[in-house]
């Protein structure tokens, strides 16, 4: 008997019905995702998301009803659990920097290759991030900008020097498989170091990280 696929399941959101068909053309070819749903608008979305509560959301912004990033604030607040990516026209900085600080979970423009969506489904799925090729100079700039708030070299100097590496590699935006492989360390390890990195730095984010390792020279913007 062959065994199931395991499904992870997603809702589609655009306010344009070709977006969404070839969407959901382009993944019919990868089995392990279902579509459970698809609205055009941005109220419908929330309601559609907290009513199926899927795996993972693709998301517009420029949506009718409620804005995209509204749309990303009102589904985190009742389903935290579901990954939102972001599949736009939008590379401007405040759109960027907004919905990471939202937290959605990847940032896909539509000049982008359609296979670039794909990949960042699967990147999702694994947990981790996924940035547009333009995403990581945007959110680099932006928090160059901002004011830094004072950070402790006795905090950054109380990790592990392998902790150190792991940092580095994170604030770069190295996925959790490659710095394993980078490292010769098993998946696992790596995340058990994250784990321990982000709560000695009181750090929430991946983007906080990269924060900490601007201020601090370890990568270059």
């Amino acid at each position: 008997m062959n065994k199931a696929i395991s499904k992870t399941t997603v809702i589609l959101v655009d306010d344009h019905r070709v977006v969404i068909e070839g969407i959901k053309s382009a993944l019919k070819e990868h089995p392990e995702f279902e579509v459970i749903g698809e609205v055009t608008d941005g109220l419908k979305a929330v309601k559609l998301a907290n009513s199926l509560k899927p795996d993972i959301m693709i998301l517009d912004i420029s949506m009718p009803g409620v804005s995209g990033v509204e749309v990303v604030n009102k589904v985190k607040a009742s389903a935290s659990d579901i990954k939102i990516v972001v599949y736009t026209m939008h590379s401007a900085k405040e759109f960027v920097v907004d919905l990471f600080k939202a937290g959605i979970s990847a940032y896909v423009l539509k000049d982008d290759p359609l296979s670039d969506l794909i990949l960042s489904l699967k990147a999702v799925t694994s947990g981790e991030t996924y940035f547009s090729t333009m995403t990581p100079n945007v959110l680099l700039r932006h928090m160059k900008e901002m004011e830094e708030k004072d950070f402790s070299e006795d905090v950054y100097n109380s990790l592990s020097l392998r902790e150190q590496e792991v940092f580095k590699h994170l604030a770069e935006g190295t996925s959790i498989k490659h710095i394993a492989a980078k490292l010769f360390l098993s998946p696992k390890t790596v995340e058990s170091h994250k784990y321990n990195i982000m709560k000695k730095l009181q750090a929430k984010s991946i983007v906080e990280l990269t924060k900490i390792a601007i201020k601090k020279n370890l990568i270059e913007v």
